[in-house]
Protein backbone atom coordinates (compact mmCIF):
# COMPACT_ATOMS: atom_id res chain seq x y z
CA UNK A 1 0.00 0.00 0.00
CA UNK A 2 1.26 3.45 -0.93
CA UNK A 3 -0.18 6.39 0.99
CA UNK A 4 0.57 9.67 -0.79
CA UNK A 5 -0.22 13.22 0.34
CA UNK A 6 -0.59 15.76 -2.44
CA UNK A 7 0.62 18.94 -0.77
CA UNK A 8 1.47 22.51 -1.63
CA UNK A 9 0.64 25.51 0.53
CA UNK A 10 -0.01 27.55 -2.60
CA UNK A 11 -3.59 27.31 -3.81
CA UNK A 12 -4.66 26.71 -7.39
CA UNK A 13 -1.66 24.61 -8.38
CA UNK A 14 -3.52 21.41 -9.28
CA UNK A 15 -3.60 19.43 -6.01
CA UNK A 16 -7.28 18.54 -6.18
CA UNK A 17 -7.28 18.05 -9.95
CA UNK A 18 -4.30 15.73 -9.65
CA UNK A 19 -5.75 13.78 -6.71
CA UNK A 20 -9.08 13.18 -8.46
CA UNK A 21 -7.70 12.33 -11.88
CA UNK A 22 -4.65 10.37 -10.79
CA UNK A 23 -6.88 8.36 -8.45
CA UNK A 24 -9.39 7.69 -11.24
CA UNK A 25 -6.69 6.61 -13.69
CA UNK A 26 -5.03 4.30 -11.16
CA UNK A 27 -8.42 2.70 -10.52
CA UNK A 28 -9.01 2.20 -14.24
CA UNK A 29 -5.62 0.50 -14.41
CA UNK A 30 -6.87 -2.09 -11.93
CA UNK A 31 -5.61 -0.62 -8.65
CA UNK A 32 -7.78 -0.31 -5.55
CA UNK A 33 -7.72 3.39 -4.67
CA UNK A 34 -8.96 5.48 -1.76
CA UNK A 35 -8.88 9.27 -1.95
CA UNK A 36 -9.26 11.37 1.19
CA UNK A 37 -10.56 14.94 0.96
CA UNK A 38 -8.83 16.84 3.76
CA UNK A 39 -9.79 20.31 2.53
CA UNK A 40 -12.83 22.06 4.08
CA UNK A 41 -13.64 23.49 0.64
CA UNK A 42 -14.50 19.89 -0.37
CA UNK A 43 -13.48 20.43 -4.00
CA UNK A 44 -12.25 16.85 -4.36
CA UNK A 45 -15.59 15.54 -3.12
CA UNK A 46 -17.48 17.74 -5.60
CA UNK A 47 -15.11 16.70 -8.38
CA UNK A 48 -15.97 13.02 -7.81
CA UNK A 49 -19.71 13.55 -7.66
CA UNK A 50 -20.37 13.69 -3.91
CA UNK A 51 -23.27 15.91 -2.85
CA UNK A 52 -21.55 17.66 0.04
CA UNK A 53 -24.79 19.30 1.20
CA UNK A 54 -26.66 16.02 1.62
CA UNK A 55 -23.72 13.92 2.76
CA UNK A 56 -23.99 13.61 6.56
CA UNK A 57 -20.80 11.67 7.17
CA UNK A 58 -17.41 13.05 6.23
CA UNK A 59 -13.75 13.08 7.17
CA UNK A 60 -14.68 15.50 9.95
CA UNK A 61 -16.75 12.79 11.66
CA UNK A 62 -13.84 10.38 11.26
CA UNK A 63 -11.39 12.84 12.85
CA UNK A 64 -13.79 13.66 15.66
CA UNK A 65 -14.23 9.97 16.39
CA UNK A 66 -18.01 9.99 15.90
CA UNK A 67 -17.80 7.64 12.90
CA UNK A 68 -15.68 4.66 11.93
CA UNK A 69 -13.84 4.51 8.58
CA UNK A 70 -16.34 2.13 6.99
CA UNK A 71 -19.12 4.58 7.82
CA UNK A 72 -17.53 7.49 5.94
CA UNK A 73 -16.10 5.75 2.87
CA UNK A 74 -18.21 6.26 -0.25
CA UNK A 75 -18.07 4.64 -3.68
CA UNK A 76 -17.64 6.71 -6.84
CA UNK A 77 -18.82 6.05 -10.39
CA UNK A 78 -15.47 4.36 -11.09
CA UNK A 79 -15.06 0.82 -9.85
CA UNK A 80 -12.21 0.44 -7.33
CA UNK A 81 -12.19 4.18 -6.57
CA UNK A 82 -13.52 5.11 -3.12
CA UNK A 83 -13.55 8.45 -1.31
CA UNK A 84 -13.67 9.78 2.23
CA UNK A 85 -15.45 13.06 1.46
CA UNK A 86 -15.26 16.42 3.16
CA UNK A 87 -17.64 19.29 3.83
CA UNK A 88 -17.63 22.67 5.56
CA UNK A 89 -17.76 21.01 9.01
CA UNK A 90 -14.05 20.31 8.62
CA UNK A 91 -13.32 24.04 8.87
CA UNK A 92 -13.68 23.88 12.64
CA UNK A 93 -11.57 20.77 13.11
CA UNK A 94 -8.25 22.55 13.64
CA UNK A 95 -9.69 24.66 16.46
CA UNK A 96 -11.37 21.65 18.07
CA UNK A 97 -8.16 19.60 17.96
CA UNK A 98 -5.91 22.22 19.55
CA UNK A 99 -6.30 20.90 23.08
CA UNK A 100 -6.15 17.20 22.18
CA UNK A 101 -3.01 15.21 22.99
CA UNK A 102 -1.61 13.56 19.85
CA UNK A 103 -3.62 15.86 17.57
CA UNK A 104 -0.96 15.52 14.82
CA UNK A 105 -1.71 11.81 14.34
CA UNK A 106 -5.43 11.63 15.03
CA UNK A 107 -6.31 10.97 11.37
CA UNK A 108 -3.85 8.08 11.21
CA UNK A 109 -5.12 6.58 14.45
CA UNK A 110 -8.79 6.86 13.49
CA UNK A 111 -8.20 5.31 10.06
CA UNK A 112 -6.76 2.23 11.75
CA UNK A 113 -6.03 -0.66 9.39
CA UNK A 114 -8.53 0.43 6.74
CA UNK A 115 -5.77 1.69 4.43
CA UNK A 116 -4.38 -1.81 4.02
CA UNK A 117 -7.37 -2.68 1.83
CA UNK A 118 -6.07 -0.40 -0.90
CA UNK A 119 -3.14 -0.29 -3.30
CA UNK A 120 -3.08 3.51 -3.26
CA UNK A 121 -4.35 6.09 -0.79
CA UNK A 122 -4.22 9.70 -2.03
CA UNK A 123 -4.76 12.56 0.42
CA UNK A 124 -5.78 15.96 -0.94
CA UNK A 125 -4.30 18.54 1.46
CA UNK A 126 -5.66 22.06 2.04
CA UNK A 127 -3.60 25.01 0.73
CA UNK A 128 -1.91 25.63 4.08
CA UNK A 129 0.58 24.03 6.44
CA UNK A 130 -1.81 23.80 9.39
CA UNK A 131 -2.97 20.89 11.53
CA UNK A 132 -4.94 19.20 8.75
CA UNK A 133 -1.92 19.08 6.46
CA UNK A 134 0.20 17.91 9.38
CA UNK A 135 -2.22 15.01 9.89
CA UNK A 136 -1.90 14.13 6.21
CA UNK A 137 1.91 14.10 6.46
CA UNK A 138 1.89 11.84 9.52
CA UNK A 139 -0.50 9.43 7.79
CA UNK A 140 1.29 9.29 4.42
CA UNK A 141 4.64 7.76 3.57
CA UNK A 142 5.11 9.82 0.42
CA UNK A 143 4.49 13.37 -0.78
CA UNK A 144 3.68 14.44 -4.33
CA UNK A 145 4.05 18.19 -4.91
CA UNK A 146 2.02 19.60 -7.83
CA UNK A 147 3.74 22.68 -9.24
CA UNK A 148 2.56 25.08 -11.91
CA UNK A 149 5.21 25.83 -14.50
CA UNK A 150 4.69 29.54 -13.94
CA UNK A 151 6.58 32.42 -12.33
CA UNK A 152 5.30 31.98 -8.77
CA UNK A 153 5.40 28.17 -8.86
CA UNK A 154 8.07 27.75 -6.21
CA UNK A 155 7.00 30.54 -3.89
CA UNK A 156 6.73 29.00 -0.44
CA UNK A 157 8.30 25.66 -1.36
CA UNK A 158 11.06 26.25 1.18
CA UNK A 159 8.42 26.46 3.94
CA UNK A 160 6.87 23.19 2.78
CA UNK A 161 10.33 21.59 2.80
CA UNK A 162 10.95 22.90 6.31
CA UNK A 163 7.64 21.40 7.50
CA UNK A 164 8.50 18.14 5.77
CA UNK A 165 11.88 17.98 7.56
CA UNK A 166 10.27 18.58 10.95
CA UNK A 167 7.55 15.97 10.38
CA UNK A 168 10.05 13.36 9.23
CA UNK A 169 12.40 14.03 12.12
CA UNK A 170 9.79 14.09 14.89
CA UNK A 171 6.64 12.29 13.73
CA UNK A 172 7.03 10.20 10.59
CA UNK A 173 10.51 8.88 9.81
CA UNK A 174 9.33 7.09 6.67
CA UNK A 175 8.05 10.21 4.92
CA UNK A 176 9.65 11.00 1.55
CA UNK A 177 9.10 13.54 -1.20
CA UNK A 178 8.85 11.07 -4.06
CA UNK A 179 7.28 13.05 -6.90
CA UNK A 180 6.96 16.52 -8.40
CA UNK A 181 4.02 16.91 -10.80
CA UNK A 182 4.42 19.78 -13.31
CA UNK A 183 0.89 21.10 -13.92
CA UNK A 184 -0.92 23.63 -16.11
CA UNK A 185 1.92 23.65 -18.59
CA UNK A 186 1.70 25.72 -21.76
CA UNK A 187 4.41 24.26 -23.98
CA UNK A 188 4.40 27.22 -26.37
CA UNK A 189 5.18 29.72 -23.64
CA UNK A 190 8.87 30.48 -23.20
CA UNK A 191 8.45 31.32 -19.48
CA UNK A 192 6.71 27.99 -18.84
CA UNK A 193 9.58 26.15 -20.49
CA UNK A 194 12.18 28.08 -18.49
CA UNK A 195 10.41 27.42 -15.17
CA UNK A 196 10.04 23.73 -16.06
CA UNK A 197 13.78 23.51 -16.67
CA UNK A 198 14.50 25.15 -13.30
CA UNK A 199 12.19 22.68 -11.56
CA UNK A 200 13.96 19.76 -13.28
CA UNK A 201 17.41 21.14 -12.45
CA UNK A 202 16.72 21.37 -8.73
CA UNK A 203 14.40 18.43 -8.12
CA UNK A 204 16.12 16.20 -10.68
CA UNK A 205 14.71 12.66 -10.91
CA UNK A 206 11.85 13.44 -8.52
CA UNK A 207 10.13 15.32 -11.35
CA UNK A 208 7.72 13.13 -13.26
CA UNK A 209 8.41 12.86 -16.98
CA UNK A 210 4.69 13.30 -17.59
CA UNK A 211 3.75 16.97 -17.88
CA UNK A 212 0.11 17.94 -17.26
CA UNK A 213 -0.80 20.37 -20.02
CA UNK A 214 -3.29 23.20 -19.73
CA UNK A 215 -6.62 21.85 -20.90
CA UNK A 216 -10.05 23.44 -20.74
CA UNK A 217 -11.71 20.04 -20.27
CA UNK A 218 -9.80 19.60 -17.00
CA UNK A 219 -11.39 22.84 -15.77
CA UNK A 220 -14.86 21.81 -16.91
CA UNK A 221 -15.00 18.27 -15.52
CA UNK A 222 -15.41 19.17 -11.78
CA UNK A 223 -18.64 21.03 -12.50
CA UNK A 224 -20.07 17.76 -13.86
CA UNK A 225 -18.83 15.75 -10.87
CA UNK A 226 -16.64 13.58 -13.06
CA UNK A 227 -12.92 12.89 -13.43
CA UNK A 228 -11.49 13.75 -16.83
CA UNK A 229 -11.29 10.11 -17.97
CA UNK A 230 -15.08 9.74 -17.84
CA UNK A 231 -15.99 13.33 -18.73
CA UNK A 232 -13.79 13.63 -21.83
CA UNK A 233 -11.64 10.50 -22.29
CA UNK A 234 -10.24 11.72 -25.62
CA UNK A 235 -8.86 14.98 -24.18
CA UNK A 236 -5.25 15.93 -23.53
CA UNK A 237 -6.08 16.02 -19.82
CA UNK A 238 -7.21 12.38 -19.83
CA UNK A 239 -4.16 11.40 -21.86
CA UNK A 240 -1.77 13.19 -19.48
CA UNK A 241 -3.23 11.83 -16.23
CA UNK A 242 -3.37 8.28 -17.59
CA UNK A 243 0.30 8.62 -18.56
CA UNK A 244 1.06 9.94 -15.07
CA UNK A 245 -0.74 7.00 -13.44
CA UNK A 246 1.29 4.55 -15.52
CA UNK A 247 4.49 6.36 -14.56
CA UNK A 248 3.56 6.27 -10.86
CA UNK A 249 3.05 2.52 -11.10
CA UNK A 250 6.28 2.06 -13.07
CA UNK A 251 8.26 3.90 -10.37
CA UNK A 252 7.19 1.48 -7.63
CA UNK A 253 10.17 -0.84 -7.93
CA UNK A 254 12.63 2.04 -7.94
CA UNK A 255 10.99 3.63 -4.90
CA UNK A 256 10.80 0.39 -2.97
CA UNK A 257 14.23 0.85 -1.43
CA UNK A 258 13.86 4.55 -0.66
CA UNK A 259 10.43 4.96 0.90
CA UNK A 260 11.43 3.08 4.03
CA UNK A 261 14.04 4.86 6.14
CA UNK A 262 17.16 2.90 7.22
CA UNK A 263 17.56 1.50 10.72
CA UNK A 264 20.68 1.87 12.88
CA UNK A 265 21.55 -1.75 13.83
CA UNK A 266 23.15 -0.67 17.11
CA UNK A 267 20.06 1.13 18.42
CA UNK A 268 17.30 -0.35 16.24
CA UNK A 269 16.05 3.20 15.70
CA UNK A 270 15.15 4.79 12.39
CA UNK A 271 17.88 7.03 11.03
CA UNK A 272 16.45 10.29 9.65
CA UNK A 273 17.67 10.91 6.11
CA UNK A 274 18.64 14.21 4.55
CA UNK A 275 16.47 15.47 1.72
CA UNK A 276 18.03 15.71 -1.71
CA UNK A 277 17.23 19.39 -1.65
CA UNK A 278 18.27 21.65 1.21
CA UNK A 279 16.11 24.53 2.39
CA UNK A 280 18.61 27.12 1.24
CA UNK A 281 18.44 25.67 -2.28
CA UNK A 282 14.64 26.02 -2.30
CA UNK A 283 14.93 29.61 -1.14
CA UNK A 284 17.46 30.28 -3.90
CA UNK A 285 15.07 28.90 -6.54
CA UNK A 286 12.39 31.30 -5.33
CA UNK A 287 14.84 34.19 -5.65
CA UNK A 288 15.91 33.10 -9.12
CA UNK A 289 12.33 32.85 -10.29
Amino acid sequence: MRCIALANQKGGVGKTTSTANLGACLALLGKKVLVIDLDPQANLSIHLGVNIYENNRSVYHLISGSCKPDEVISKTEIENLHIIPSNIDLAGAEIELVGIVGREIILKENLGNILERYDYVLIDCPPSLGLLTLNALTTANEIFIPLQTEFFALQGVSKLMETFEIVRKRLNHNLEISGIIPCMHAARTKLNQEVLEKIKNYFEDKVFKTIIRKNIKLSESPSYGKPIVTYEPASHGAEDYMALAKEVIARENRLGDTVTAPVDPSTQKVVPQQTDMHLEQCEQIEVNL
